[in-house]
């Protein structure tokens, strides 16, 4: 008997259930979803599907993903630290976290790295992106051995997805492979930009919302799409800065503000941030988060990074809170003229 497993063909020698395939293939079925057929497959009924000749399976994990060890056991099981004094936290979805820094899981040289990059942020939700499993070498370390989804949120998302069609796929995958139905989506334009379709994005949000999905929503600085995709059911507006890993900064503040004065729901700025300075300035435009992680993973010093993100992030929040002095024309002396000599 012939299945297709990941794109390839594969001889079974004998019949077999999904069960029997997972561990076959050395693989742990409480790691991975997996799809027949283009249906998914719920874990429960892994041991009573039997496969056909012909089958088509589609067998994936969570990886590293942004924008493209056991619990106390040592620095890659611990939980996130440090919290903002004085700021409650935002809330997303019913769920208050306290750290307003989101990260991503890519582009780190290894697991190991990302897991200290995570720490150092203090963050408390992690991106994932869904990608098929390395069937041939199912020894390969995972992202969930590294970071723990019993200690982070994980925010599965569509990175990579071009077409409304691909990231619902996706993102039901995702689910079936953690349970979790807070999700990032994203549907890109073209791979020169990776700008959002947005037309593809509302097909896709749609869809998402109808099914049971809380949807996080990366889109254009456009208020008036980012009302739309409120009002469809998104429980987050994440307008990018600026072009997914560019590091080119908020290229348009005032739109990002015209978004966050728009909506009632958490707007978070997604791309494009490159420096703490950056961040800072999202936050004290009052965004209530900030998405990143190219400019943490490809920084010299991702750990330091991290830590510097962190506490941008924390001082643009005060600053907004705070509220910023008034602009003036003309100079203002701070000290008084009255007893001048």
């Amino acid at each position: 008997m012939q299945v297709i497993i990941n794109g390839e063909a594969r001889n079974l020698a004998a019949a077999l259930t999904v069960e029997g395939l997972l561990s076959d293939l050395g693989l742990d079925s409480r790691k991975v979803a997996v799809e027949r057929n283009r249906e998914i497959v719920p874990k429960t009924q892994y041991g009573q599907i039997a496969l056909g000749d012909g089958d088509q399976l589609e067998i994936v994990h969570f990886i590293g993903g942004g924008d493209h060890g056991p619990k106390g056991e040592g620095p890659e099981g611990e939980g996130p630290e440090g919290e903002s004094e004085g700021d409650g936290g935002f809330t997303v979805a019913g769920q208050t976290f306290s750290s307003r820094l989101l990260v991503g899981t890519g582009k780190y040289k290894d697991f190991a790295e990302t897991a200290r990059a995570i720490k150092a942020s203090g963050a408390e939700i992690v991106t994932v992106a869904v990608r098929r499993v390395n069937v041939s070498d199912p020894s390969q370390p995972m992202l969930v051995d590294y970071v723990d989804p019993k200690t982070y949120t994980y925010l599965p998302n569509t990175a990579g997805c071009f077409t409304a069609d691909d990231a619902v796929r996706t993102l039901r995958l995702a689910r079936e492979a953690g349970g979790w139905d807070l999700v990032k989506l994203e549907v890109l334009g073209d791979q020169k930009t990776l700008y959002p379709n947005m037309a593809e994005t509302l097909i896709a949000t749609e869809s998402l919302v109808k099914e049971g999905f809380k949807v996080m929503v990366y889109c254009a600085d456009d208020p008036i799409a980012a009302k739309r995709l409120e009002d469809m059911g998104c429980v987050a507006i994440m307008p990018l800065g600026s072009l997914i890993g560019s590091g080119l900064g908020i290229i348009n503040p005032y739109t990002i503000r015209l978004i966050k004065e728009a909506v009632s729901v958490p707007v978070l700025v997604d791309a494009g941030v490159g420096t703490p300075s950056e961040a800072a300035a999202a936050m004290e435009l009052g965004c209530d988060g900030v998405l990143m992680n190219s400019a943490i993973a490809q920084a010299k010093d991702p750990i330091r990074m991290a830590r510097a993100m962190k506490l941008a992030v924390e001082a643009g929040r005060e600053g907004y809170l705070a509220g910023r002095m008034p602009r003036k024309l003309y100079a203002d002396p701070s000290s008084p003229l009255g007893g001048l000599i």
